[in-house]
């Protein structure tokens, strides 16, 4: 008769508290560490070091993420690097898996999991863009084979952990890559925030602070430099990903393959040379990003110089004022229907007409694939004597930095 109530009464409390025995806050934060190992898991395993190879995991770690995947998400490795692989390989094109340019922003948002699932089943997908990952024995006979079955694991340690409420935490674990991964990242990530870099799709960095997606936040940088293990490059920003890489890397559990290019500086040559279009090639994102920087600058002056001549409500300070978003960027980013201020913008200022004409110039040399490299070193010549002959100080400060470029 003991022995039966004493199984009540542990049926009781385990109904009440469930194994752990934790409080509600409790039970919340565990949820929160749950769903931030599992982002932690993708951004490290699957995309940075599976799908672009921008470091070397060992083989604990790497395992550690594959089962926690299996559990949390159901996900098979294979698959994810291969719908990834050619969102990068066609993107922002009707091929891409899962672009808000050509699928709607609203259907990547609210189906971004459903994309993923109809892209996973083409085979031709798998088989073009799926190399090089896990081929095992456990990959073969438990991962890929029972893949949905790992939640259905992960449902029932979660129960066992906290009892009724392990039923909430396992539907948040089950949402949160749907949401964070295929629904934010996929859509917003190519639909809205700022760019710190022209790349050549609509990528965006969602927020400088990479803490809720482990980094992913941070899509411009990545899309600009795909094969980089770090994702932040500004001062100001913070990948929480990158900081676990590192964290992986000391201990000696991983190893960083590729971080972002820096652009050096050194003395100021005579004359460009070739050594001098490599590193101003190898680095363009940067190179651009710092000219955006001084035409923003520009834009700033003849805003201050309309503000003193009393005209901040007419069309002209408006125009001026797109010409501080757009001016910056390549013309095809530029919508056709802000074009024609843009126009008036660069009619009402000589420098700034001068600055853009002078960076479609400075964009050719690497644009251009029909030309020698002799020629490309004559054209960087040419344009540094431009700049310094424009009498434009900006210019002739660009110039000076270019010409002081090593690789």
């Amino acid at each position: 008769m003991n022995e039966v109530w004493w199984v009540h009464d542990a049926l009781v409390e385990w109904l009440a508290h469930g194994m752990l025995g934790l409080s509600v806050w409790q039970i919340v934060i565990v949820a929160l560490v749950f769903t931030h190992v599992t982002i932690a898991a993708v951004t490290i395993y699957l995309h940075r070091s599976q799908a672009h190879r921008a470091l070397e995991l060992h083989p604990i770690v790497s395992h550690f993420f594959r089962c926690w995947l299996w559990l949390s998400t159901g996900m098979v490795t294979k698959e994810w690097v291969a719908i990834h692989r050619k969102h990068h390989a066609k993107c922002e094109t009707h091929d891409d898996p899962h672009s808000p340019v050509t699928r709607g922003i609203k259907t990547v948002l609210l189906r971004g999991s459903e994309l993923y699932r109809a892209e996973a089943k083409v085979q031709e997908t798998i088989d073009k863009y799926g190399h090089n990952t896990p081929d095992d024995w456990i990959e073969r006979n438990l991962y890929t084979r029972f893949s949905w079955q790992g939640v259905g694991v992960m449902m029932i340690i979660n129960v066992a952990l906290f009892s009724t409420a392990g039923v909430v935490v396992w539907a948040l674990q089950m949402a949160w890559i749907p949401i964070t991964a295929a629904g934010i990242i996929n859509g917003i990530g190519h639909y809205w925030g700022y760019r710190n870099f022209e790349a050549v799709d609509a990528s965006t960095n969602i927020s400088p602070w990479g803490i809720l997606i482990g980094g992913e936040e941070l899509h411009n940088n990545h899309h600009t430099y795909p094969t980089s293990a770090k994702l932040s490059v500004k001062p100001y920003e913070f990948d929480i990903g990158w900081m676990y890489i590192r964290t992986l890397e000391i201990v000696g559990l991983a190893k960083v393959r590729k971080t972002p290019p820096r652009l050096a500086l050194g003395a100021v040559k005579t004359v460009a040379d070739g050594k001098t279009l490599e590193a101003i090639i190898a680095n363009r994102y940067e190179v651009m990003a710092k000219y955006a920087t001084e035409m923003r600058r520009a834009v700033v002056v003849e805003l201050e110089r309309l503000k003193a001549q009393g005209a901040e409500n007419s069309a002209r300070f408006k125009d001026m004022r797109l010409a501080q978003a757009w001016l910056h960027r390549d013309d095809d980013k530029i919508p056709q229907g802000i074009k024609p201020q843009l126009a008036n913008a660069l009619g009402e200022s000589p420098k700034l007409a001068k600055l853009v004409a002078m960076r479609e110039e400075l964009r050719s040399l690497w644009t251009r694939t029909n030309v020698s490299a002799e020629q490309l070193v004559a054209d960087l010549q040419a344009w540094c004597r431009k700049a310094e002959d424009s009498g434009i100080a900006a210019l002739q400060e660009f110039s000076l930095k270019l010409r002081a470029a090593h690789a």
